[in-house]
């Protein structure tokens, strides 16, 4: 018997249903119908395949809600840290790394937990021209690191990113002082590469510092500055091109690269002498 108008609609909305349903595939059982390890593995699966990083987050969270207090729940906390932070989700990988370690403090994992905490204000340090608030986070949780489990594997890790974020700030102030030195504001300039000598000296601008110490100076006319800056330079520097564009400044006015009057400067260049400086 032929089918009506709507007899054929009804037949055409239930083929569409029935290929909708086979398009969605099979569903996933409700995550309380797994023991604790069938889910951390599930977002151990998801990690290791590169699948869905919020679905292996929220599996090693499922584990810390349906199974507290086992063994798998503290493993799915610091695998929610790593996932966490490998998705970019930068504050709650912090809050999951400082659950850990308040729950966990001797735990053999705490030394990864205080590590990822660093890495997670350290992978967020913007470039030089903005605020460097992230930075001196990150120094003092890499210092927690370095200070708290010197003996662990992560440590050498922290050391080295530690002196990266160092040198970080000193180039933040030289963009500072090289603004205000090419706008003639000499004095502010000053201030800016005198921090980096006296505060960042460990770090790769003290050459320059020194050298933009020279062009200030003389700019200002305080050649006894200039010199002690220039000697200090010749003294530390001496195959650094900035070495050679002070003494062209300097023997260019006449004036040599020594040690002169009693400026903080001068007091650094004993402090050379003596070996105690850098």
């Amino acid at each position: 018997m032929p089918l009506g108008q709507s007899g054929a609609q009804a037949l055409m909305v239930a083929f569409l249903l029935g290929l909708s349903a086979c398009g969605t595939g099979p569903q996933e059982a409700p995550l309380e119908t797994f023991s604790a390890e069938e889910i951390f593995r599930k977002g151990e699966l998801e990690l290791e395949t590169g699948g869905r990083g919020n679905q292996a987050i929220r599996y090693f969270q499922e584990v810390e809600r349906l199974y507290p207090y086992t063994q798998f729940a503290k493993r799915a906390l610091i695998m929610q840290a790593f996932a966490l932070h490998q998705a970019q989700e930068y504050e709650q990988a912090r809050a999951a790394a400082q659950r850990f370690l308040d729950f966990y403090p001797g735990d053999e994992d705490a030394a990864y937990a205080q590590y990822l905490m660093a890495l997670s204000y350290y992978d967020q340090i913007d470039e030089v021209g903005r605020d460097q608030g992230l930075t001196f986070q990150a120094l003092q949780a890499l210092r927690e690191v370095i200070e708290r489990y010197p003996e662990s594997e992560y440590a050498d890790s922290a050391i080295l990113k530690f002196d990266l974020a160092f040198d970080h700030l000193a180039g933040k102030e030289m963009e500072i002082g090289r603004y205000y030195l090419k706008r003639g504001n000499y004095t502010a300039a000053i201030n800016r590469f005198r921090v980096v000598v006296q505060d960042f000296q460990t770090t790769t601008h003290t050459a320059e510092a020194l050298h933009r110490l020279v062009e200030a100076y003389l700019a200002l006319g305080l050649t006894d500055e200039a010199q002690t800056a220039g000697a200090i330079l010749g003294y530390n520097y001496q195959s650094s091109p900035f070495y050679d564009d002070s003494y062209r400044l300097l023997t260019g006015q006449g004036l040599s690269l020594e040690a002169r009057g009693d400026s903080w400067l001068a007091k650094v260049y004993r402090q050379v002498i003596k070996g105690e400086f850098l």
